[in-house]
């Protein structure tokens, strides 16, 4: 019976960090213009962004090597 607790109680924590983990916002921005070390952006739903927000930024990724 305690068994059971314990591993019900650790699911419940894994489930509901992953979960977390899930709500984390994804916008789709625009690069308008690059200045030095600022750079000024266009993006879809942008008031879910705060001045002094950290953002991870992302190259496009590049194209596939084919070969024989």
């Amino acid at each position: 019976m305690n068994k059971k607790i314990v591993c019900f109680a650790l699911a419940m924590v894994f489930a509901l960090s992953t979960a977390g983990i899930g709500f984390a916002a994804k916008l789709s921005c625009t690069v308008d213009s690059v200045d030095g070390d600022k750079v000024t952006m266009t993006c879809e739903k942008a008031d879910k962004l705060a001045p002094g927000n950290k953002v991870k930024v992302s190259t496009p990724k590049k194209g596939a090597i084919e070969g024989c």
